[in-house]
């Protein structure tokens, strides 16, 4: 079956340079966000991962795991963070898997199943849709993916502010207009009655029925 949001995230035993890890027992009930990399000293990945690595105290203060993956053994992720730190000016300080079985990549649909082989034979091209963005939540559902092309950078500002909105709207009866910021208005959600609604928020702003505006809850 296709991967889709609401799944429950694949659970896998992988290597990492942070040791051996079950993944569904590493989330212990957390939120995370797994992000892949076709192979080791790509370019455009390593300002990924170095960026990431300096707004990691944004994720831990949202109680957000961060853990990556490149289609390469874990022995070379090492020397490949040392050029992380020389050039991005921070090392990754968070996990990253060894897929050189291509095991995740294949669980995850982003290799088919007849990939095979050395992974050093393979080029980043070869693997150029292990570019994705995984946000996976406490009940290990999947609740965002995002896939880049190899040319493009991924805006991890933006995962962070998705990331806000999947928790508040996780916990309240609300969703988020376009382009929404923590702190901004929210809609009542459109499975909310105008009867459970007030006896919810009160009042709310409602330039048509079914827009119906609030304050972001506390």
């Amino acid at each position: 079956m296709p991967l889709r949001l609401g799944n429950t995230a694949p659970d896998f035993q992988a290597d990492t340079t942070e040791g051996r890890i079950r993944f569904h027992d590493w989330l212990n009930g957390s939120w995370a966000v797994l992000f892949s990399h076709p192979k080791d000293y790509t370019p455009v990945c390593t300002t990924e991962l170095g960026y990431l690595a300096k707004i990691k105290p944004e994720f831990d203060r949202r109680g957000v795991k961060i853990i990556g993956l490149s289609v390469d053994p874990v022995d070379k992720h090492a020397s490949w963070a040392e050029d992380i730190r020389e050039t991005q000016g921070t090392a990754p300080n968070y996990p990253i898997i060894g897929d050189a079985d291509y095991v995740v990549s294949k669980l995850y649909e982003m290799l088919p199943a007849s990939v095979s082989g050395d992974p050093a034979t393979r080029t980043p091209a070869d693997n150029q849709t292990v570019r994705n963005v995984f946000v996976i939540g406490p009940d290990r559902k999947i609740k965002l993916i995002l896939a880049y092309p190899m040319t493009t950078g991924r805006n991890f500002d933006e995962v962070l502010r998705v990331i806000d909105s999947l928790q508040l709207t996780a916990t309240h009866q609300v969703a988020t207009p376009v382009n929404w910021r923590q702190g901004e208005d929210v809609l009542i959600a459109g499975s909310v009655s105008n009867d459970e609604a007030k006896a919810i928020f009160g009042h709310w702003k409602e330039p048509k029925p079914y827009i119906r505006i609030v304050p972001q809850p506390v």
